[in-house]
């Protein structure tokens, strides 16, 4: 069910509809919007394509034909912000969600997962925040325990997640509980799981109270933010040439680079005031997608 927010219809930036879809061949959507920037282009767009799923391109430069909506609300699952339009998916990506949420239900306390964005309709670069979730294979699921599967659509758009750090993200609060531990890793676990994004305090406990095979926390990388909501991203489907993975993360458990990571929270470099600022980043245009993207948004 969608969501009746306020949109720029994709017909009106083709400037060719038909029965109110956008029918422009993928020729034509390629070479008049090329230049064009890419989260309008797909920022906009309500319904997935009447395509095969894929993914295409990378996971912060592609878009996501045949896409696979996650239902609002499912026996051990919510999915939240609905006005974001976000619970859009590689079928993959689905079903992990849908695994994961089923074995986070048994955990004490949690009845399933609370699901923040996955991706856009047809993927592609959104109009605020992700620079990645643009292929259908990214999750963001939030650490507050879904103890209640029964959230109105307004109680979706105005709950917040809990916070689980302390001390700029060096380590973990009293609201960090074991069920957190087993649930990450149940997911680094998942073989379609290529790795799972969290704030570095989290990756250090989960080091210290593993006392079993550690083999999974390799899939555990600390990044910046990453303490309201963990982040899962997918391997690439089987067989799916148009795809591109990230590089695998490196060998080991990667706990003693978790480590390093918090010595340098609590130890920042002092700043150069004569370093040179970073040069703002260009907006994606549909030109700087793969070919198969003005498909992807031309197809009904």
């Amino acid at each position: 069910m969608i969501r009746p927010i306020l949109v720029i219809s994709l017909c009106a930036v083709l400037a060719a509809c038909g029965g109110g879809k956008a029918v422009e061949p993928a020729a034509r959507v390629a070479g008049v919007l090329s230049t064009k920037n890419a989260k309008e282009l797909f920022g906009h767009v309500l319904q997935g394509s009447a395509q095969k799923a894929e993914s295409l391109g990378s996971y912060a430069k592609g878009c996501l034909a045949g896409a696979e909506q996650l239902p609002e609300t499912g026996p051990t699952w919510q999915a939240m912000r609905l006005s974001r339009n976000r619970n859009w998916g590689h079928p993959d990506t689905i079903d992990l969600i849908k695994d994961l949420s089923a074995k986070a239900a048994k955990q004490p306390g949690w009845s399933g997962l609370y699901i923040g964005d996955i991706s856009q309709p047809r993927g592609g670069p959104m109009l605020t925040g992700h620079a990645s979730h643009q292929i259908g294979l990214d999750i963001d699921i939030w650490m507050k325990p879904a103890n209640n599967l029964t959230l109105s659509e307004t109680d979706r758009e105005n709950v917040s997640s809990d916070s689980m750090r302390r001390a700029n993200g060096a380590y973990t609060n009293s609201s960090w509980t074991r069920a957190h531990h087993e649930i990450l890793k149940a997911a680094a676990q998942d073989p379609r799981v290529a790795r799972i994004f969290v704030f570095p305090g989290a990756k250090v406990q989960m080091c210290k109270d593993e006392k079993g095979d550690r083999a999974w926390l390799r899939k555990i990388r600390p990044w910046w933010g990453h303490h309201y909501h963990f982040h899962v991203r997918l391997n690439c489907p089987k067989g799916m040439k148009n795809c591109v993975d990230q590089a695998p993360p490196p060998a080991g458990d990667g706990c003693a680079d978790a480590d390093q990571w918090v010595y340098d929270i609590l130890n920042p470099k002092p700043v150069d005031p004569n370093a040179p600022k970073p040069k703002p980043k260009r907006p994606l245009t549909l030109g700087d997608l793969p070919a198969q993207c003005a498909s992807v948004l031309s197809s009904r």
